[in-house]
């Protein structure tokens, strides 16, 4: 497997093609455990794609392997950016750091300026709606300020692709649904691509362009479905009712395999 960032001969970025692409990817562990079965996608710019399916589908390995955290076993991906962002479950907030000073970590350790990642920082606060607690320790934060800060991290990078494992499964539902919005939200005014893992069937139909289901022993695609209402830039009203329905087939689907 290999991982590339091609550009063309005069150093530009075909921004046509892809973002992220899967060509025959297979993930077997040392102890012979086939996480994942021939994998075949794209995922274009400007695109949030969602992955579901049961415990064990090989979701978090895949775009593992698509930050580069774990190599395949077999297969291709080629990804056209190095600007990448990972949000997990867990905020993962430094307890002895500020909101401020968890927001500008990951700028520091890419070498950004003190003066550049702070204004990036402020903005990115700002933008999650946390300029009131900048100076915040996340012990001070709800489970949802605690996410914010999160994304704020992630975004103060300027991404072009954001990986996201269940980022908002641990919240409540009534929290869930907002922070599905924020995401939107930011996807509206920053430019990037997505992938967005759930095991909650009408979050990944809320998300997702295209949403991947996905069936386990091995993991592997089942079926790829476009979304009949998607999210747009403009925020456009959308389909609720055709969006129950696709979340009603992927439930029919998932319960079949």
């Amino acid at each position: 497997m290999t991982t590339t960032a091609p550009v063309g001969p005069s150093g530009t970025v075909d921004r046509t093609a892809p973002l992220i692409e899967f060509r025959g990817v297979e993930k077997t562990y040392s102890n012979g455990f086939q996480a994942v079965t021939p994998f075949d996608l794209d995922v274009a710019r400007g695109e949030i794609v969602s992955l579901v399916g049961p415990s064990g589908c090989g979701k978090t390995t895949i775009i593992r392997m698509a930050a580069g955290l774990s190599k395949a076993t077999s297969g291709e991906i080629v990804r056209r950016t190095d600007e990448l962002a990972y949000v997990f479950q867990d905020p993962t907030l430094l307890a002895w750091r500020s909101v401020r000073s968890n927001v500008e970590l990951v700028a520091k350790l890419k070498g950004v300026p003190k003066e550049q990642r702070r204004r990036a920082a402020a903005a990115a606060i700002q933008t999650v709606g946390l300029g009131a607690f900048e100076k915040a320790l996340p012990r001070q934060l709800s489970g949802g300020m605690k996410m914010r800060a999160s994304l704020a991290r992630a975004i103060t990078g300027a991404p072009e692709l954001m990986m996201m494992d269940e980022p908002f499964a641990a919240l409540d539902e009534f929290t869930r649904e907002n922070m599905q919005k924020e995401l939107l939200r930011l996807w509206r005014t920053n430019d990037f691509s997505a992938m967005f893992i759930t095991h909650s069937i009408p979050e990944a139909v809320a998300l997702g362009h295209r949403i991947v289901v996905m069936s386990a022993k091995p993991g592997r695609i089942d079926r790829v479905i476009d979304s009949p209402s998607p999210p747009t830039k403009d925020d456009a009203p959308r389909d609720t009712e055709a969006l129950a329905e696709t979340a009603r087939t992927i439930s029919v689907l998932l319960q079949e395999a």
